[in-house]
């Protein structure tokens, strides 16, 4: 197990190697910088695990100060085995999570006795609620509803539209000409004048919408009643059905949240459908797509080409993986929204939620039945 830092250490990498998978720091001596922070510090002071810093940045983010008068250890890995992430954490009292990265499984739980709260934003299919609910464990995840400004959600919709542009100019295949000392070797198409297919229309898919009619495309939205019904108020056209959405798309971006009514929403026959040339951006999630039917389809020469941000199984580093090696896919590693001020913003968020809790006001609770044992840190 990583012993927490002491009072005045300071940062220092667990007494190994810069390089080691965990990052440990103390309690600073500065004063609280923040009234949220300053209202908190008449509770204990917390060891707080940071899970998934595989780029070693959430030290150097400006809201990370907002910890300085707790105990952090951040962990450099992607670490899902339960035993192994365990080893690192069995006495954190509260874990920090980088968006869906890490499964909180029963079997992790129990091998937590001193963890007391989770905090992360976004949708929490990954973690086990009722699991963390049977162990008293307070889930706290803001999911920033009514927050068109929340830098995030534009990174995301950023990385699309680059991932469509890429596509269409086929910008990977002359890239990679260039440095094989070759001139052209292909013939994108520009994307003004053609459809726009947007499958979902929350927040970033509004901003993806506004992107295509910047470039001159024809927008369509297929979806729930309630998404079309946005689209619409809009302005936008709406598909009479999913198969004539499909048909109909020179671009098709999918922009769905996943759960047991999305997953696998997409469909072999709904790819079967699609032009010959048109392209698949995905950066919502893998399981929106049967499993196989993307590679089947591109292989079949259904699709012209696609582009992904999310695999099923995550990180992907082996350059054997079939969607790595294939000539008309883009791979990206879930990047959408992996941007500095992003980032900063979503990790402030998170800090603000432990705060609440330590005032014994929790806030984006997703497992409220637990608030009749948890509204706060215990003391030790």
């Amino acid at each position: 197990m990583r012993a927490y830092g002491k009072r005045g250490e300071g940062i220092i990498l667990g007494g190994l190697h810069p390089n080691s998978p965990i990052a440990v720091r103390g309690v600073a001596t500065a004063p609280a910088r923040s009234g949220s922070l300053r209202a908190a510090m008449t509770c204990p002071r917390l060891r707080i695990a940071l899970l998934d810093d595989t780029l070693r940045l959430i030290g150097s983010l400006p809201s990370f100060a907002m910890l300085q008068d707790h105990s952090t250890l951040r962990v450099h890995e992607h670490l899902t085995d339960p035993d192994e992430l365990a080893a690192h954490v069995a006495d954190a009292d509260v874990l920090v999570l980088t968006r869906e990265r890490t499964p909180i499984t029963a079997a992790l739980l129990e091998r937590l006795p001193a963890l007391q709260m989770i905090s992360q934003v976004s949708d929490t299919p990954h973690i086990d609620l009722e699991a963390c609910t049977r162990h008293g464990v307070l889930v706290s995840a803001n999911r920033f509803p009514g927050a068109p400004h929340f830098r995030a959600l534009h990174a995301t919709a950023e990385l699309t539209w680059a991932l469509i542009l890429m596509a269409n100019r086929r910008l990977p295949e002359e890239i990679r000409s260039m440095r094989e000392g070759h001139w052209h070797r292909s013939t994108g198409r520009s994307v003004r004048g053609r459809t726009l297919g947007l499958f979902g229309y929350g927040r970033v898919a509004t901003a993806v919408a506004g992107y295509g009619q910047a470039f001159g495309m024809r927008v369509v939205v297929w979806g729930s009643e309630r998404s079309r019904a946005r689209a619409q108020a809009d302005g936008l056209e709406v598909c009479a059905s999913q198969a004539e959405f499909f048909e109909f798309s020179d671009v098709l971006s999918l922009h769905l949240r996943l759960n047991p009514g999305t997953r696998h929403i997409v469909t072999a026959a709904d790819l079967a459908r699609m032009k010959p040339d048109s392209v698949l951006v995905n950066t919502s999630r893998a399981g929106l797509i049967a499993p196989g039917a993307l590679l089947t389809a591109l292989n079949a020469g259904q699709i012209g080409m696609a582009a992904v941000d999310v695999y099923e199984d995550e990180p992907v580093t082996d350059p054997s993986h079939p969607v790595l090696g294939h000539d008309r896919l883009i791979c990206t590693p879930h990047i959408g929204y992996v941007e500095r001020d992003s980032l900063n913003d979503q990790y402030a968020e998170i800090y603000a939620q432990i705060f609440a809790w330590m005032r014994g006001e929790p806030i984006y609770v997703v497992n409220p039945a637990v608030l009749d044992r948890n509204r706060g840190p215990r003391q030790r």
